[in-house]
């Protein structure tokens, strides 16, 4: 009995930390830009350069890089844009303009106290 009581008691602890590490964060994306992401052949001899839109969020300590995971026709979120995200490993769910987005991380900086 008292065995199931542990087991019952690690297995609530352990779900309220790990829903501790997914709670949103409050960013604001500040800038954007084309980069480029590859090519696309068309025929042997010429290829056509694919750009994606790269954009920095900056957050009250941390400055991030995040970039789209493969070329598509998006709407481009403008600058100044609130956003609330989640970080799940290398990449970064938000929503902005009432559409979902899933972003890479491709870069993330320190902010100095000064740059606040």
């Amino acid at each position: 009995m008292k065995n199931k009581t542990w087991t019952l008691a690690a297995a609530i602890l352990y779900g309220f930390t790990s829903l501790a590490g997914t709670t949103p964060m409050t960013g604001t994306i500040i800038s954007e830009q084309s980069v480029d992401c590859g090519t696309k052949n068309k025929g042997k001899k010429s290829s056509t350069d694919i750009v994606c839109q790269q954009y920095v969020v900056h957050t009250s300590t941390t400055e991030y890089q995040i970039r789209q995971p493969k070329p598509k026709d998006q709407a481009i979120i403008p600058a100044n844009t609130s956003i609330q995200f989640k970080i799940d490993k290398d990449k970064m769910k938000f929503k902005a303009n009432g559409q979902d987005y899933e972003f890479l991380i491709v870069g993330t900086s320190a902010l100095s106290p000064q740059s606040k």
